[in-house]
């Protein structure tokens, strides 16, 4: 946890790396009954069609990331070109990060009654969003488990996996910055009793 102001709500980050497991464990959690904030689904809609962020997309890209139809992003399309080049991966960064974090503000205050919320933030320690969350919690697999698990999940090529995994800070490094670490090294579904115990725990103001 950053430090700063104790929080009146349970917020816990959930964080990991591509394929660890995050989502997996953010649906366990929205199964208990806690809402969950999606970064990735903000991001989603930051680029939907008729979106300012999409119109930049558009603009910057042209026909190489427009999907059938040209109104929408063709999301697979601009990841090979973000993931290909840093430069590229930053422009997109900085286009949609406030985006998704000023989402995740109002879900916040609409949330705000709540006692505990869940946001699931792959580039939680990436994008410095530590202060909005009372605790962080890290989905955890091997690196070579979550290579093979992102090239049978999307279909990649061992390198384009290997550049979206390095795309991202190690898991390494993110196990040291975690106040929590939920291990998916087993069979699937095997971190559910660690998870289980986790959410039973009271929140350390």
């Amino acid at each position: 946890m950053a430090p700063g102001e104790p929080f009146s709500q349970r917020r816990i980050g959930l964080t990991g790396g591509i394929a660890s497991g995050k989502s997996s464990v953010g649906h366990w959690l929205a199964q208990q009954g806690l809402p969950v904030l999606d970064a990735d689904q903000f991001a989603r809609e930051a680029l939907a069609p008729g979106r300012p962020a999409t119109t930049s997309v558009m603009q910057r890209y042209g026909t190489a990331v427009q999907a059938e139809g040209g109104a929408a992003v063709d999301r697979a399309a601009l990841g090979r070109i973000v993931f290909q080049d840093p430069a590229e991966r930053q422009w997109l960064e900085q286009l949609v990060h406030p985006i998704v974090r000023e989402r995740f503000d109002q879900a916040l205050s609409l949330h705000a009654k709540t006692p505990a919320v869940v946001l699931m933030i792959p580039l939680l320690f990436e994008a410095g969003l530590e202060l909005l969350c009372s605790e962080i919690w890290l989905v955890d697999c091997d690196e070579s488990q979550q290579l093979g698990r992102l090239i049978a999940r999307d279909g990649l090529s061992p390198a384009a996996a290997q550049a979206r995994i390095a795309a991202q800070w190690p898991l390494s490094r993110k196990r040291g910055l975690a106040d929590q670490v939920i291990s998916n090294r087993g069979q699937p579904g095997s971190w559910q009793a660690q998870a289980l115990g986790l959410l039973n725990q009271p929140q350390n103001n």
